[in-house]
């Protein structure tokens, strides 16, 4: 496992992503699948369809989450 100095990254796995969608969907009263939903929405894909892995940008599904809030 690695992790960036400061262990603030600006993007996860989708795996870890969709790990975490049961307690972020309980902790925000979301449904399950709205959450895994904008999981899916803020998954980038490899860089030119080979480079690097899938990652989730987790800033801007932060961002969306919070926005659902006021919804």
């Amino acid at each position: 496992v690695t992790s960036s100095g400061s262990g603030l990254d600006p993007a996860i796995s989708p795996q870890y992503a969709h790990i975490q969608t049961h307690r972020i969907a309980k902790l925000n009263n979301l449904p399950v699948s709205k959450v895994q939903n904008l999981v899916n929405q803020h998954t980038d894909d490899r860089i030119l369809g080979f480079i690097g892995e899938p990652r989730v940008n987790v800033l801007e599904l932060n961002i969306a989450l919070k926005a659902l809030e006021g919804a």
